[in-house]
């Protein structure tokens, strides 16, 4: 399995914008998809994100038009660009790699959005 580090989280004002990236030891190419999900406390883990081989995305409803992935497949590494960040927004932000049963897991990047 390959390793995934991600990095980019911070804090951040609401209505600000954060870029997390997530690198990974492996060829993201050969993963049929990548993803972001995130866990706020108390919370169960939920899905951001995500992006197949093809190029084919697809968000959580929260949100739309706000967040957007992207991968590099030169650099092996995947991005969510968050924009217009709302307190709701804070969370840890995990990076998956293939299924989420049975792929490979960041260690998460805190992300906290507060004035």
């Amino acid at each position: 399995q390959v390793q995934l580090v991600e990095s980019g989280g911070g804090l951040v004002q609401p209505g600000g914008s954060l870029r997390l990236s997530c690198a990974s030891s492996g060829s993201i190419f050969s993963s049929n998809a990548m993803g972001w999900y995130r866990q706020a406390p108390g919370k169960r883990r939920e899905l951001v994100a995500t992006i197949t081989r093809g190029g084919n995305t697809d968000y959580a409803d929260s949100v739309k038009g706000r967040f957007t992935i992207s991968r590099d497949f030169a650099k092996n590494t995947v991005y969510l660009q968050m924009n217009s960040l709302k307190p709701e927004d804070t969370a840890v932000y995990y990076c998956l790699s293939g299924s989420p049963a049975y792929g490979s897991w960041g260690q998460g990047t805190q992300v906290t959005v507060s004035s």
